[in-house]
C-alpha cells in the first residue's frame, strides 16, 4: 500500500515540506484546491525533490477547460520527469455556478467527456492524431504547431478521478488511471458500492485491477495529550458534518441507515451553524469515518483496515506536524 502526505496549503513551506516527505519515504505528495492553487505548489515541489510523486488532490476540473488542463499536466509532468498525477473532480454545482462562473451541467457525462478530450489533446501532441474532437460539452478541432509543445520523453501525465456515486465511478473506472475515494467513505460502502463497480468496469474495459489505483484520504484522530485529542477530535466531527452536509454524499450516510442526518446538516449549513454541525456527528459516526486512537495504535489500525482494500492512502497531519512526530511520520510513511 503506497503512502501520500500532504503539502502546506500556498506556496511559501513548500520547498520545506517536499524534502520531508521524501526523506521519510512518502510515495506521493498532495496539493488541495481550497484558497489556493493546486499546481504552482508542485512545481516548487518538483524542483526539490528527485522520486516523490506529486498529486493533485484535487483540482477542480469544471473550473477549467480540457485544453488547459491538458497543458498544466503535460508541462507539470515534464517537469518532474514523469511524477506528476494530475487528481481531478467535479465539485458541486452552487460553487461551479456561482463561485467559478462556469457551467454546470451532467456532472459525470461532463467529466467522461472532459478526460476524453484531454486525451485526445494528449493524443494530437503525442503521435500526431488529428485533432478532431467533437463532444456534447467541449469541442477541441485546431491545433497549429506553434501551439503544439515539443513531446516530452516522460508523456502525458496519469489522471485520478475523485468519485462518489455510482455514475461517477463507472467514469472513472472507463476513462481514467486511478479514483480518489472521497473522505466521506466508509470500509462499508468501499466494498458494497465503489469497488463493484470499479470491478465490472475494468473488466468490461479489459484493464487489470493492479494497473488502477484507488486511492483513499484517512481521517485521523489522535493526540499527544488529552487536549490535543479533544481538538482534533472536534475538528475532524466538523470536517465529516460539513461533507454530509452534501446532498450528493447522502447515499453513503444511507449505507449505514444514517439518512436523516442530512437534511439536518444541511440546514444547518444555510443557517451558518458551521461548528455546531459537529455536534451532530456521534462517535460511532467518527469511528466508522475516521481512525481514532493514541499515537501508537494508528498505524496497526491503518494497516488493519485498509490493507488489501486500497492502493494508496493520504494522511492528514492536523494531529501530528511533521517537526513535532518525526518517528511516527516515518512510521505512516513505511
Amino acid at each position: 500500500m503506497k503512502v501520500d502526505g500532504e503539502l502546506p496549503l500556498g506556496m511559501g513551506k513548500v520547498s520545506e515540506r517536499i524534502g520531508q516527505l521524501e526523506e521519510a519515504g512518502f510515495t506521493g505528495a498532495q496539493t488541495v484546491e481550497t484558497g489556493h492553487d493546486p499546481f504552482l505548489p508542485l512545481v516548487l515541489a518538483a524542483e526539490h525533490s528527485k522520486k516523490i510523486e506529486l498529486i493533485t488532490a484535487i483540482a477542480v476540473a469544471f473550473a477549467r477547460n480540457p485544453m488547459n488542463m491538458a497543458a498544466i499536466g503535460n508541462d507539470l509532468n515534464d517537469y518532474s520527469q514523469g511524477r506528476f498525477i494530475m487528481g481531478i473532480g467535479s465539485q458541486i454545482k452552487a460553487h461551479i455556478e456561482k463561485r467559478f462562473s462556469m457551467p454546470w451541467s451532467h456532472p459525470a457525462a461532463r467529466m467522461r467527456e472532459m478526460i476524453m478530450a484531454m486525451r485526445a489533446i494528449w493524443a494530437n501532441w503525442y503521435d500526431g492524431t488529428p485533432l478532431n474532437f467533437r463532444g456534447q460539452f467541449y469541442t477541441h478541432t485546431l491545433m497549429t504547431p506553434v501551439f503544439t509543445p515539443t513531446p516530452s520523453q516522460y508523456g502525458p501525465p496519469r489522471v485520478f478521478l475523485a468519485a462518489v456515486g455510482p455514475m461517477m465511478t463507472e467514469v472513472a473506472a472507463d476513462v481514467a488511471d486511478g479514483i480518489m475515494v472521497h473522505p466521506l467513505t466508509s470500509v462499508k460502502y468501499l466494498r458494497q458500492h465503489t469497488l463493484p463497480v470499479v470491478e465490472d468496469r475494468l473488466k468490461k474495459r479489459n484493464r487489470a485491477r493492479n494497473t488502477f489505483e484507488l486511492s483513499y484520504p484517512v481521517f485521523v484522530v489522535s493526540g499527544q495529550n488529552e487536549k490535543e485529542f479533544a481538538e482534533n477530535k472536534q475538528a475532524v466531527k466538523q470536517r465529516i458534518a460539513f461533507y454530509a452536509s452534501t446532498p450528493a454524499y447522502r447515499g453513503v450516510l444511507e449505507t449505514h441507515g444514517w439518512a436523516t442526518l442530512q437534511p439536518q446538516l444541511n440546514l444547518m449549513s444555510k443557517q451558518g451553524k458551521w461548528v455546531e454541525m459537529g455536534d451532530l456527528i456521534e462517535d460511532e459516526i467518527l469511528d466508522t469515518f475516521a481512525v481514532v486512537g493514541e499515537p501508537q495504535e494508528i498505524v496497526p489500525m491503518i494497516k488493519s483496515r485498509y490493507t488489501g482494500l486500497v492502493d494508496r492512502i493520504s494522511i492528514n497531519f492536523t494531529y501530528a506536524p511533521l517537526e513535532k512526530r518525526p518517528a511516527l511520520i516515518r512510521e505512516l510513511a513505511a
